[in-house]
């Protein structure tokens, strides 16, 4: 006869997270400005698998971006300057949302400005856009040269503007923050004051490269924003200091690049997690996080994933 033990059947570990009210099937996701809305990815990948998209920057109006050079390769990493070229939010509502209605995955819709007024009516038009799941607010752009990170350097004006965002928003409200700051858990904190439901942690960290042939910039808008595995020690640290300071859920971000580097983010305190340049050199990156995530889980006899967020000790 068989012992119980050996009779007993594996069963799959629970990945599925809660943020800010909103169920996701699994704690990985998309970072927004590497996936689009994840039209083209989805020749490569199953976009099902995905706990969710956070779609490119959306603006009320169409964005041109920087001029060209805009992106430049440097040791463990990338520059980018892209700032935040789109379509516009009509565009991203007739093409990308209806895009996304037939996959069973959580949309976020990361929303950017030059004005406060420029966030609100980007906000307002998305109110009744049932496949628009949560908000992210992006007030850490470094390569606008205009609004976005200025309103996520100061805690006073980003208490503002997302106390302003709650009062309008049908969905909740994720605000991301930049590490371009002294203290990441004063900017944590001033978000949660101003009523977000939700951080994302980090955008990219103001960088520059020079090439030392021609003796120019590398990039047109002469500093980028540095993403890539470079930038995860900084980013991890940084959702630990955030994850400790408020008592709202976190996204952590920055240098993802395996499964190993996502279950350390949510260790340090993060509810999900959001891949972003490692999607450039991997279009499969994502879906082996969950894969690794799942087997992390089983020999580890962890039953939900939730049992991990800021389980880190000494």
């Amino acid at each position: 006869m068989m012992s119980n033990t050996a009779s007993r059947v594996q069963t799959e570990p629970d990945l599925s997270v809660d943020i800010a009210g909103v169920h996701f099937k699994n704690p990985v996701m998309a970072a927004s400005g590497t996936f689009g809305s994840g039209m083209e990815y989805g020749e490569f990948i199953d976009l099902d698998r995905l706990g969710g998209i956070e779609c490119k920057g959306v603006s009320a109006v169409p964005w041109e971006g920087n001029k060209a050079p805009r992106i430049a390769e440097v040791y463990g990493g990338m520059l980018n300057a892209i700032g935040l070229q789109n379509p516009g939010v009509d565009v991203f509502i007739e093409r990308d949302l209806k895009f996304l209605s037939s996959y069973d995955t959580r949309v976020i819709a990361n929303v950017c400005g030059h004005t406060i007024e420029e966030y609100l009516r980007v906000v307002e038009r998305l109110r009744d856009e049932k496949r628009v799941d949560l908000l992210e607010i992006n007030v850490s752009c470094p390569n606008v040269k205009e609004g976005a990170i200025a309103f996520g350097t100061d805690p006073d004006v980003l208490r503002d503007i997302t106390r302003k965002i709650k009062n309008i928003a049908a969905q909740p409200v994720i605000m991301k923050l930049t590490p371009n700051v002294t203290s990441i858990a004063q900017m944590a904190k001033a978000a949660e004051e101003g009523g977000a439901d939700g951080i994302s942690l980090i955008n990219t960290i103001t960088g520059m490269k020079i090439d030392v042939e021609r003796g120019k910039f590398a990039l047109a808008n002469r500093t980028g924003g540095l993403s890539g595995p470079a930038i995860h020690p900084v980013a991890v640290r940084m959702v630990y200091e955030a994850a400790h300071a408020v008592s709202i859920p976190v996204i952590g971000m920055g240098g993802i690049a395996t499964w190993q580097d996502a279950v350390e983010m949510m260790l340090a305190g993060a509810s999900a997690v959001a891949v972003g340049a490692m999607n450039f050199h991997d279009p499969h990156c994502m879906e082996k996080i969950v894969a690794g995530m799942e087997d992390y889980a089983v020999r580890h006899k962890i039953s939900k994933i939730t049992e991990i967020i800021g389980a880190v000790h000494d």
